[in-house]
């Protein structure tokens, strides 16, 4: 079983590995459901999904109508405006045949003028706030990509008390002294205000190459399975009050799942840097022209 850990503030204590939903992008609901047994036999407990999954929030409709209470539940809403934010939440509701969720995330909030209006007047953050209030919302996070988004989210997080953040997080970027020096400063802040941290992109390898043909179930390229993948996994974990979302290739949750569940051996930087070789890994941004997934 997968240890759990209190979810920041939020009084859940969530499994620290989240089953990201994105992986149900477009897979039938019989596949989706096989997945189901998955999570329970490791103890998971936390869902993440977005209004941008394509059919994943119906995908997970079935599940929460039969187990609602056994799983913290969150999506998220590319909205910026008030008026968008809170149209997106109520079809997210609809979607997943709920009155409410656990939380919502402003997805992907790092671009200047985007954060302007989601926390100006009649902005998404104030949407949002009010649908807490309503019961709509438990509590409200806030997500990204990139190099930029560990300053973004310490931005974020001066202008409003999100309950959650969200970034990528693994060996090949944190080798950036920039970007580790950022995400340091962010893991403080957090710490010190009961914010929930999870971690994407763990299990990373490089974007794809163009040689490569066969099935893509991700817009980068994972790890395969094995020592490299379960090193990358418990890279993450071994830093306390992190959680790891799921990658949305599904051939890779058990691998990802088991090797979390296991007697944790953190492994050092000589170990990481000899993955990273013998599988070209390489950062999947660059604060520059790979900023953009």
């Amino acid at each position: 079983m997968i240890e759990r850990a209190a979810f920041g503030r939020t009084g859940h204590e969530s499994s620290r590995v989240v089953f990201g939903a994105a992986a149900f992008m477009s897979i039938a609901q019989d596949k989706a459901d096989a997945v189901l047994p998955v999570l329970r036999e490791f103890g998971v407990n936390h869902l993440d999904t977005a209004s941008a999954y394509g059919d994943s929030e119906l995908r997970l409709a079935p599940w929460l109508r039969a187990r609602r209470a056994e799983f913290f539940l969150a999506t998220k809403t590319d909205e910026r405006t008030g008026d968008g934010a809170r149209r997106g939440l109520e079809r997210s509701l609809g979607r997943l045949g709920v009155d409410h969720v656990d939380l919502i995330q402003l997805h992907n909030l790092v671009e200047p003028d985007e954060w302007e209006t989601a926390h100006g007047a009649g902005g998404a953050v104030e949407a949002l706030s009010r649908a807490r209030d309503e019961g709509l919302t438990r509590f409200i996070g806030v997500t990204g990509h990139g190099l930029r988004i560990a300053t973004m989210h310490r931005r974020s997080l001066e202008r409003f008390d999100f309950d959650s953040v969200l970034l990528p997080y693994n060996f090949s970027l944190l080798e950036d002294d920039g970007y580790r020096a950022e995400v340091e400063a962010l893991l403080e802040t957090c710490a010190g205000r009961g914010v929930a941290v999870q971690t994407i992109k763990s299990v990373a390898r490089r974007r794809w190459t163009g040689g490569y043909s066969g099935p893509r179930f991700s817009w980068y390229e994972p790890l395969p399975e094995g020592a490299e993948l379960r090193r990358a996994v418990q890279f993450v974990l071994g830093r306390p009050r992190l959680f790891l979302n799921t990658s949305s290739d599904l051939r890779l949750l058990r691998s990802i799942l088991e090797a979390a569940s296991a007697a944790r051996h953190p492994p050092d930087d000589g170990e990481l840097e000899a993955d990273s070789t013998r599988l070209a890994v390489e950062p999947l941004f660059d604060g520059a022209e790979l900023e953009r997934i």
